[in-house]
């Protein structure tokens, strides 16, 4: 056996083997097993066969020897691994607890601690024991114990969670590795980049891992050279990174011509180099890399990619990273047939892609999955699937699960509505950078579903993902500041967040800042309104159309008006069409107001259909046609339309121009007037103040002329103040009430209040006589027009003058002729005719013939 191992260790194997063969003729001899099985194990002067080297270590500790334990380990390695043989734990248990109470020094205790982790087939995980197992590993000198037992003690490891013992087990390995690197051991080297990685157990710091990996490379380790070369370029030295990785592709490392090439497409703080990042980048997939076939792939189907695009040959590329099983590549590819952006989609075929990139464990295809399942695109939805992929995308820190997931349970349609759920996985995302998820939680925050609002935490994040690019989050702006939602109403603010929008391309913004221009001209700011109008806005031409045409924030001025509203009415708005019918209607050639109000209807416009339906239900500029003005009238009407339910209301009411029906006139003007249609509340208070095709009932007519009196309705303030001074109709005598009410209608403008309290101070039967009164009354309502006023006037004047049996024409003229005099000398003038009492009563004559007045 002597001669046998000199000859081993001299790398004479053949003599080596002879001598153990001949040993092993002699009967038991397990030393002589055990180094026979370790040249089959290592192919040492034998081709490799573990499964000899098995047989070889069971027959060497099938009795107590010197080498008992060390042949035990070795077996249990293979038995472990299922090298040679089939694996099986419980044997490598047994076999690692037989070489640990033989007490071997190599890593029998490490081998066992490893299994009791999370244990085996038929064996139990026991943390504990393979905790003691790595302590006493540590004591005899170990290094990797100290690494195993500081993951352990880590959020989410495998002891009881213990921040500060993992910590203190990381930095002792930290400090071990120190030493090894000292003396230039690159492993160690690399070993400390890894612990002050992103993810590594010392926390992020990039400083350290980026100088323990320019050590490594600098040791000429090839992996460090690449690696330190891809930290450095996003750091404040890119050009030495780019330096590095150039180094490393030259010498041939295929990863680092993809690293290469992605960075020179402008990814870091690299200045791009297309041409050069298409170059390495078609270098490394000669050269077999899926890696540089999925960003080059990518890079062909990205329309802002710095490449031209060429869908197909980026997806042939995909395809090809996708046949060496590239995760990422799979989830680009189930992009690519869903959206149908360059092709027609094919959700199987995406379904299947993301399938086995979910089972690869690509988060992007995992979320991309969930998001099928819970859209039901190409397949039946399952929320419960769509659920399950979407948190396992989530907990791998996929930030688009987090927010559709999030969104998800914010909407409550797909899933159930579960707001503290979606605020919780929103704010996941937010913290994890997603600009999307800020617009989506700020929207809810300031005017969303979520249980509380938080408009100033909404505030703060739309404007941080608006400062970020996110065109959406200032369209949100916008409309909060017009629609006052969660912020003070504010349409300067509105307008600088939507043309922020609008410049960022978002296709939402133009509309929703017409908007707010709009918004700004019914507040008088003509000039939102026109710029809106002047670029091709529809909406607000008509709108400015119709400020013109009722000096609403602009000077009246009709001929603008026609312009505006015919742009808009050749674009098709209805609205325009039909406010053009009503300014002809109004206008030196009414019959052309039908045209427009026709082109309205076709659109249908219910205001249109109304008004028509009043032309043609009257036969006033074109042919009557009761039938179709009562169809039109009904259509507008059914949509709500006041005025029609108005006119309809009065026509049946009255028999004017159709069959008189009361009830359906009553069941029109009630609803009208529920609704808050004040000249409907007068019709009906004048309808049961008269006993016009209903019962006279002086209860109902105050009801409707006091509900339209409180609307504004001065009219029917005066007719129910005419009522109750008179006692006339329905409604009985209450002077003082209905002079009162009188008054109050006549000092708000009201001319038949006025006509009536002028005669009644000229007469002195109801009213105690103030001539002086009467004649200020009519004169008020005379200057406005009123008929019976002007009459009443023209009356007196020629009854003072003798003409008794005079052309009354004449005496209107006379009339004019005053009125349009300076006021306060043609108010004196009537005020002398008046005391005459032959006028006097001339005009008494005239107020006793005029009961309305």
């Amino acid at each position: 056996m002597n001669r046998a191992q000199g000859a081993i260790e001299a790398g004479n194997y053949a003599e080596a083997i002879e001598r153990l063969e001949s040993a092993m003729a002699w009967g038991n001899n397990p030393p002589a097993y055990y180094e026979m099985a370790k040249l089959y194990e290592n192919g040492q002067g034998v081709e490799r066969n573990t499964r000899e080297a098995a047989r070889l270590y069971s027959k060497a500790i099938s009795q107590p020897s010197s080498i008992r334990g060390h042949a035990s380990l070795n077996l249990a390695k293979l038995f472990r691994e299922g090298d040679g043989v089939e694996r099986n734990d419980v044997l490598a248990y047994h076999l690692l607890r037989q070489a640990v109470d033989e007490q071997v020094d190599r890593d029998a205790k490490l081998m066992l601690a490893d299994l009791l982790v999370t244990g085996g087939d038929n064996v139990n995980a026991d943390p504990e024991l393979a905790a003691k197992l790595y302590q006493q590993a540590a004591e005899q000198g170990h290094t990797r114990p100290l690494l195993e037992l500081a993951k352990g003690y880590q959020p989410g490891g495998w002891l009881t969670e213990d921040p500060a013992r993992a910590n203190t087990y990381a930095q002792h390995y930290a400090n071990a590795m120190a030493e090894q690197a000292a003396k230039g051991d690159v492993d160690a080297m690399r070993d400390l980049a890894r612990l002050y990685a992103e993810d590594g157990l010392l926390g992020h710091q990039p400083e350290r891992q980026l100088r323990w990996l320019l050590h490594a490379a600098e040791a000429g380790d090839p992996a460090a050279i690449r690696d330190a070369g891809r930290a450095l370029l996003t750091s404040n030295d890119p050009q030495r990174g780019l330096d590095l990785l150039k180094r490393a592709a030259n010498n041939g490392d295929i990863e680092a011509m993809a690293l290469l090439g992605k960075a020179l497409l402008g990814e870091g703080n690299v200045r791009p180099d297309p041409i050069r990042a298409e170059q390495w980048l078609q270098t490394a997939v000669s050269e077999g890399s899926a890696e540089a076939m999925t960003t080059l792939g990518r890079a062909y189907l990205d329309s802002e990619s710095l490449l031209p695009t060429n869908p197909q040959r980026g997806i042939a590329l995909l395809e090809q990273a996708a046949q060496q099983d590239d995760a990422l590549a799979l989830a680009a590819l189930g992009e690519v047939y869903l959206s149908g952006e360059h092709i027609p989609t094919q959700p199987l075929l995406a379904i299947d892609y993301l399938q086995r990139g979910h089972e690869l464990g690509h988060p992007y295809a995992t979320a991309q999955l969930g998001s099928v399942y819970l859209e039901g695109r190409g397949i039946s939805s399952d929320p419960v699937r769509a659920v399950d992929l979407l948190q396992q995308a989530a907990d791998q820190g996929q930030t688009s699960a987090m927010r559709e997931l999030g969104e998800a349970y914010l909407e409550g349609e797909v899933l159930a509505y579960e707001p503290t759920q979606a605020e919780a996985l929103l704010q996941k995302a937010v913290e994890a950078g997603d600009i999307t998820a800020m617009t989506v939680l700020g929207e809810a925050y300031l005017d969303g579903p979520l249980l509380e609002q938080h408009p100033s935490q909404g505030l703060a994040l739309l404007e941080e993902a608006a400062r970020q690019g996110d065109s959406y989050a200032m369209v949100v702006l916008g409309r909060a500041y017009r629609e006052g939602k969660g912020v003070p109403q504010d349409l300067a603010e509105s307008q600088f967040w939507l043309e922020r929008a609008d410049q960022a391309g978002h296709p939402s913004a133009r509309e929703a800042l017409t908007r707010t221009q709009r918004e700004q001209g019914a507040r008088g700011d003509i000039r939102a309104l026109a710029e809106a109008a002047e670029d091709g806005d529809t909406a607000a031409m008509a709108d400015l159309g119709r400020a013109y045409l009722e000096g609403a924030g602009v000077e009246r001025n009709p001929e603008q008006a026609r312009i505006w509203l015919e742009r808009a009415h050749r674009e098709g708005h209805a609205g325009a069409s039909a406010s053009l019918g009503r300014l002809y209607l109004e206008g030196p050639n009414p019959a052309q107001a039908v045209d427009y109000l026709e082109a309205a209807v076709a659109d249908g416009h219910a205001g249109a259909r109304a008004d028509l339906g009043e032309i043609l239900l009257e036969g006033r500029l074109t042919a009557a046609n009761p039938e179709r003005g009562l169809t039109l009238l009904q259509q507008a009407a059914a949509n709500g339309h006041e005025g029609a339910k108005l006119t309809l209301g009065e026509a049946y009411l009255t028999g004017e121009h159709v069959e008189r029906n009361v009830e359906q006139g009553l069941d029109y003007l009630v609803g009208a007037a529920e609704a808050g249609n004040p000249h409907a509340a007068h019709l009906l208070g004048q309808a049961y103040q008269e006993g016009n095709g209903v019962p006279q009932d002086a209860e109902q007519a105050e009801r409707w002329f006091t509900q339209a009196s409180e609307a504004g309705n001065l009219s029917s303030r005066a007719s129910l103040g005419r009522a109750l001074l008179r006692g006339e109709g329905a409604i009985a005598q209450d002077i003082e009430r209905g002079h009162q009410l009188l008054r109050d209608a006549a000092e708000q403008g009201d001319a038949s209040a006025q006509a009536t309290l002028g005669r009644e101070y000229l007469r002195g039967e109801i009213l105690e006589p103030n001539r002086q009164q009467g004649a200020d009354y009519l004169f008020q309502a005379a200057t406005q027009g009123h008929s019976s006023a002007r009459l009443a006037l023209a009356e007196a004047y020629l009854s003072a003058n003798g003409l008794e049996s005079a052309n009354r024409e004449q005496a209107l003229l006379w009339l004019d002729d005053v009125i349009q005099g300076e006021s306060q000398l043609a108010l004196q003038t009537l005020r002398q005719l008046l005391t005459d009492d032959s006028a006097v009563k001339a005009a008494s004559e005239v107020a006793v013939a005029s009961p309305g007045s």
